[in-house]
């Protein structure tokens, strides 16, 4: 037991007396081993056992001087008794020998107990050698003391033996610590057992958990003890340093290796304690200019808004120079620049955080006109210290902005049922932008999809499974879908508006049938980008999807078959499997993404055990049988013209004439009317145009010929499908089809400039087609869409000024010719230009 009290006196107030603080400590040790080594930071240590009660053997003649020996080499030593004076130290392996006074004079420490011999000596002491040990440099302090009394000499061995430096090794995440398990220059034999092993830091012992909380790990092995630590771990600490203005940091550590062994065959227990400093070599972190400057608002209230880091706390910074002046920190404040110091969550780091308006004089502003920016740019030098050195050392940087001089737009967005809706709301200006709509541009195409504009503003209506968009994930009954869109700068490609609009839409993933047949679709994830869902299978991995592309896996199975499990519920049979990637390409994926999560889909059905139904009917003869009475009625058929290939919206009346450039597309929609016979189906015969109104004039351009499009026309007519939706309630009642202007030219000199177009439609039994018209509608092979050429989103064409024309139908005109089964119908006039 070893008790320590210490009073500490704080200066205070001179006009009281200080106060005295009274600290005490008591620490109790185990019993002292047969040799006790300890390496410490500046020192190696031995004490060894120099008594024994054993019966002192007298030699016959006396001998004397540094060479006499006793005993076992290895031994720590023989029966001293009392009076002995300790003479000489014999330092191996040079056998050099010196007096006590000069060891101690060479900045050696030694002692003597009754019990005991202590020896100290520096890691660098001149005596000291380096040995390999098991691959380990380790440094070595091998000693003889002699002890000698009248007639009589003994002499005590003393052995310390400590790593260097070179018992370590480092990569950028981990600390590796070799440590010999057989310290040869301590060991008589091999034959030894390894009582304890523990390990510390700071010379202080840490218990599983705590290693395990801090991932240390120690490993014993045949030839070594292994200790690693990773780079950053608690215990440590970085410290900063500054080579040729380049900023590095270094990580210190310092553990503790605690041993306990005892040789077999001399039965001598060591006690074996390293507490050794590591610092890593000095690593380069080059600081960072993080530009945080937002680009969506105007130049008189932009600021510049930047980061320098990161550092450790013992960097502090001083001042900033930029082109025209140095400011120091509190300067840079008075400003109105916002220096301020950030620190990690952790408060092991540190950054600078600063604003500079765009308005300041220290910024360089440039107009380019002939893009529409304004270019805005700051250069600085960040001055910087490292304490306590007072290592000075900078960093510099050029940041710049380029906003547009125009009010940036404005993006809004929402769902319906199946689609996403993007408003980009222009603000009455000339659309100086770009759209990415997920990962691709907005193209002509792409618009003609998707598009639909306004005076200042369109919207971009997308279905939630368009490949545009990413599924973010996946319910029973439901997918999340997400639309990403950005506004990029088309000389930049710098982002002037992000937006996001995720939604959850309703859809039947999994369908159970009544035979005991079921169906599952899987659908790809933004959280598996590599997976291929054609290699998913059922929990039978020979159980593949019926269908499957780069998005989506269909599968079609029966409830007892592909590996599908069954359990009873109560009243109720649950079947189930599960969707996922076969072990051979699951391990595969996990080796080229690690980060990429395990796709798992489960799917069930379930079916009631016992339920009973009641059907209740009742039979009469009948007196009669129905029959159908010949009558005669009116169809209505008419035909209106598009405003665009949605076909949502329609001109009216007053809107005629119609004003269209050459070879801009015409849509035009043929509909029977006041009709609720799901039977009843509508058929185009003939459509052709003339310059007037009278249907029978001539010239006349044939459109569309028998149900099919005129061989002979250039530019032939588009037949569009129709689908059910709320204002269509019976597709067969619609025919829409598309054609591109075009003008007559009278003399073959003079182009006219108006056209009007007509069309024959035939009523059809849908339930009985008879053959010929009634066979069906002719439908277009070549099915592409033609547009301008010198189309480009937002930006006008350079030939053409667009004219915003409205489109409507003029007087619908219907002939009473049901009994042929063929009707008319004619536009209002077209006016190109």
């Amino acid at each position: 037991m070893f008790s320590l009290v210490m009073q500490f006196r704080l200066p205070g107030n001179h006009m009281t007396e200080d106060p005295v603080y009274r600290v005490g400590k008591t620490c109790s040790y185990t019993p002292w081993t047969s040799r006790e080594i300890l390496c410490d930071r500046n020192y190696m240590e031995v004490s060894v056992r120099r008594t024994l009660p054993d019966i002192q053997t007298v030699p016959e003649q006396p001998t004397g001087g540094p060479k006499a020996r006793s005993g076992n080499f290895r031994r720590g030593a023989e029966a001293v008794a009392a009076g002995y004076k300790m003479t000489a130290v014999v330092f191996s392996p040079s056998k050099k020998v010196m007096s006590v006074d000069e060891v101690q004079r060479k900045g050696y420490a030694i002692a003597n107990t009754p019990t005991r011999l202590v020896l100290r000596s520096p890691h660098n002491a001149e005596e000291t050698y380096l040995q390999n040990v098991a691959g380990v440099p380790m440094r070595v302090l091998s000693t003889s003391t002699f002890f000698e009394q009248k007639w009589l000499v003994t002499r005590v061995d003393a052995t310390a033996v400590c790593p260097t430096p070179g018992a370590v090794a480092f990569t950028p995440e981990v600390i590796t610590w070799y440590m010999p398990k057989h310290i040869d220059p301590l060991f008589s034999s091999d034959a030894f057992t390894m009582l304890e092993v523990y390990m510390g830091i700071d010379a202080k012992r840490l218990d599983t958990e705590e290693m395990a909380a801090r991932n240390y790990s120690v490993l014993v092995t045949e030839a070594h003890i292994i200790v690693e630590i990773p780079v950053g771990a608690v215990g440590g600490y970085f410290k900063s340093h500054i080579q040729d203005d380049q900023y590095f940091v270094t990580y210190t550590i310092e553990p503790m290796l605690e041993l306990l062994w005892i040789e077999e065959v001399a039965h001598e227990d060591t006690s074996y304690k390293v507490l050794f400093p590591i610092t890593t070599p000095p690593m380069a972190r080059p600081p960072q200019v993080r530009n945080y400057t937002p680009l969506d608002t105007v130049p008189e209230q932009a600021v510049f808004v930047l980061e320098l880091g990161t550092f450790n706390l013992d960097v502090e910074l001083l001042n900033i120079t930029f082109p025209t002046m140095v400011l120091t920190v509190a300067e840079c404040n008075a400003r109105g620049f916002n220096v301020q110091e950030q620190r990690s969550l952790d408060n092991t780091l540190k950054s600078f955080r600063m604003e500079v308006p765009f308005s300041d004089p220290v910024v360089f502003k440039e107009r380019r006109a002939e893009q529409g920016v304004t270019t805005f740019t700051l250069q600085l030098i960040y001055g910087l210290v490292v304490f306590p050195e007072y290592a000075p050392f900078s960093h510099s940087a050029v940041v710049d902005a380029v906003l547009l001089d125009i009010v940036p737009p404005s993006v809004t967005g929402n769902c319906d049922q199946v689609n996403f809706h993007i408003t980009v709301d222009y603000r009455n200006q000339e659309p100086f932008f770009v759209v990415l709509v997920g990962k691709r541009l907005l193209n002509h195409e792409l618009a003609q999809q998707y598009l639909t504009e306004g005076d200042a503003d369109f919207t971009i209506t997308l279905p939630f499974s368009s490949p545009d968009a990413v599924f973010e994930s996946v319910h029973p009954s439901s997918v999340r879908s997400r639309l990403d869109v950005a506004l990029l700068n088309p000389y930049n490609n710098m982002t002037i508006k992000y937006f996001s609009l995720a939604c959850s839409f309703l859809k039947t993933l999994t369908e159970c049938f009544s035979n005991g047949t079921m169906t599952a679709l899987a659908v790809k994830v933004e959280s598996a980008p590599s997976l291929n869902p054609g290699q998913l299978t059922l929990s039978d991995p020979a159980c593949g999807p019926t269908y499957s592309d780069d998005r989506f896996a269909y599968f079609h199975f029966t409830v007892n078959s592909c590996g599908t499990t069954r359990k009873f519920i109560n009243n109720v049979m649950l079947y189930e499997n599960e969707i996922s990637l076969p072990d051979e390409f699951e391990v595969k994926l996990n080796g080229t993404t690690s980060s990429e999560e395990e796709y798992q889909l489960k799917v069930s059905c379930y079916y009631v055990v016992n339920i009973t139904r009641t059907l209740a009917f009742l039979t009469r003869p009948r007196d009669n049988e129905p029959f159908a009475e010949t009558g005669t009625g009116r169809l209505m058929v008419r035909m209106r013209l598009a405003q665009d290939a949605s076909y949502n919206t329609f001109h009216q009346e007053e809107d005629y004439p119609v004003v269209r450039y050459l070879r801009q597309p015409l849509h035009f929609e043929v509909e029977l009317t006041k009709s609720s016979d799901p039977k009843v189906a509508l058929v185009l015969d003939h459509c052709w145009a003339t310059l007037n109104k009278d249907r029978d004039s001539r010239p006349r351009w044939n459109l569309i010929i028998n149900g099919c499009e005129n061989p002979e026309d250039p530019y032939r007519v588009v037949f569009h499908p129709v689908v059910a939706d709320a204002r269509v309630q019976f597709p067969p009642h619609v025919k829409r089809f598309e054609v591109y202007m075009f003008s007559f030219a009278e003399n073959a000199v003079e182009p006219s400039g108006q056209v009007f177009v007509h069309c024959d439609v035939i009523i059809c039994d849908a339930s009985s087609p008879s053959g010929g018209p009634c066979s069906g509608q002719c439908v277009n092979q070549d099915n592409s869409k033609r547009g301008r050429s010198c189309f480009m989103l937002f930006r006008p064409c350079q030939t053409i000024t667009e004219l915003i024309g409205s489109l409507s139908t003029g007087q619908r005109h219907v002939k009473d010719l049901f009994e042929e089964r063929h009707l008319y119908v004619s536009s209002g006039y077209i006016l190109w230009v």
